[in-house]
């Protein structure tokens, strides 16, 4: 079978199992996962997709994530959107039986407010880790002698990776607006009411407006309330005259509140949050950084890690680094660890495949495939992992490592520290294998914990 037809065949497999075409309310995918969004969940056969060849796993939130690791994920979605056809639905019935269906449990306002949060960026992950990845060698050939800042090739590789991130807020704007029901174009202008250079010669309260100030959650708090605007003044404009009032009032209101409320606002929460976390980080120092980098795992198997994104944007933005990334990578390198040992230990052939498969994602920063075909379902070796990367977010936290852009964890984030914390970087991920290692093969797996692996 080829590959494309392979791909092909465990679309149609899922989509069957999903109820059809007609059940599938809203999809997208993220860097290893297929999100689902079922009109009715009682037509899925949870069960019956869990066990389809090249399936890794299946987490059931405010959507159905289907776990189908790196590269496959978006082959697999590409024939999905074939089979769906993007068929349209009755949206309003289709909301009203998901809202009925989610658990006051994962229908608390901090999870859903994450979840929320993670949609906005997740469709951006792509280019963010590109353009980290080439700031960052960039960065690195220059502190490292290979190439002169001005030389022109720096200046163009510079160019092509700094800017995203000098118009972030538009796409975030475009996306948080989508998300909130508006139109994708009026929270484009959301985001530029906020990077706008021209506010600079405007004076409020005496003093001068600073573009940029409120970072992404001024850009989040006026794209919301852009797309909440737009609504309500939908509801009372005549269908002739809505392509020319709603936008225009929308725009208005929503301008005017942004510089006198949004910016100031989102500047202090942002500042909290930057200063809160260093200071969390200066205090507890390798204390914190094993709490925050042993909880991070189960962070991600609920998928509200992607909500962390504007807050290591935020301290990029406010300080030029990001202290946080580097703890919070170590939880993939924890779990590489205790992968090694489960390889090391198990005579099971079926499951040192899986492990075999899973290791080189893991390695590069990508750990669903390990947590959802490996660890977490064996139980003991996911807490063991949680341990191996709280001792390598200790390291990371002791000597400050941090990062230059926002990117994929792993060994690729070495591209990301700045090249006099690349050797620490290493040696804190280097730990973090061997203490995930350690504990998983002394204290966290039995060969007899595999037996689903037969």
């Amino acid at each position: 079978m080829g590959e494309g037809n392979k791909f092909q065949v465990l679309a149609a497999e899922i989509l069957k199992q999903l109820g059809g075409a007609d059940n599938v309310e809203h999809y997208t995918n993220c860097m290893t996962r297929l999100r689902v969004s079922p009109v009715n969940s009682e037509l899925v056969n949870k069960q019956a997709i869990k066990k389809l060849d090249g399936v890794i796993g299946l987490v059931e939130e405010e959507t159905l994530q289907i776990i189908l690791g790196p590269g496959a994920v978006n082959k697999v979605t590409e024939e999905f959107a074939k089979l769906t056809d993007r068929k349209e639905l009755d949206l309003k019935k289709a909301a009203s039986e998901r809202k009925s269906e989610i658990s006051k449990k994962n229908a608390t306002p901090f999870k859903l407010f994450l979840r929320r949060i993670a949609s906005i960026f997740i469709p951006l992950i792509p280019a963010l880790v590109a353009s980290g990845l080439i700031t960052g060698i960039t960065k690195a050939l220059v502190q490292g002698g290979a190439l002169p800042a001005d030389s022109q090739i720096v200046l163009l590789l510079s160019a092509i990776g700094s800017g995203l991130f000098t118009f972030l807020g538009i796409l975030v704007g475009v996306n948080a607006a989508r998300e909130f029901g508006g139109s994708p174009a009026l929270g484009g202008l959301a985001g530029i009411l906020i990077i706008n250079p021209a506010i600079a010669d405007i004076a409020l309260f005496g003093e001068k407006l600073v573009p940029g100030r409120g970072g992404l959650i001024g850009v989040l708090f006026a794209a919301i309330f852009i797309a909440i605007v737009e609504r309500w003044v939908r509801k009372y404009v005549p269908q002739s005259l809505d392509i020319i009032i709603t936008p225009t009032v929308a725009l208005l209101i929503t301008g005017i509140v942004t510089y006198f409320i949004f910016m100031p606002v989102g500047g202090f929460i942002s500042d909290g949050i930057t200063q809160g976390l260093l200071a969390v980080l200066n205090v507890g120092g390798v204390v914190a950084g094993f709490v925050l980098g042993a909880t991070f795992l189960p962070l991600v198997v609920t998928g509200l890690h992607q909500g962390l994104t504007p807050v290591h944007l935020e301290l990029l933005k406010s300080i030029g680094s990001d202290p946080l990334l580097p703890i919070l990578a170590m939880g993939g390198a924890g779990q590489v660890g205790a992968a090694f040992a489960i390889f090391a230990k198990t005579k099971r052939k079926r499951l040192k495949r899986a492990i075999g498969g899973a290791l080189p994602s893991g390695i590069l920063g990508i750990g669903e495939p390990l947590i959802f075909g490996v660890t977490l379902p064996l139980g003991r070796p996911f807490l063991t992992a949680c341990l191996g990367a709280g001792v390598g977010g200790a390291f990371q936290a002791a000597f400050h490592v941090g990062t230059s852009a926002i990117g994929v964890s792993g060994i690729t984030l070495i591209f990301l520290v700045p090249f006099a914390q690349m050797l620490l970087y290493v040696i804190g991920l280097l730990i973090a294998y061997a203490a995930g290692f350690a504990f998983t093969y002394w204290f966290g797996f039995k060969d007899e914990m595999a037996s689903e692996f037969e």
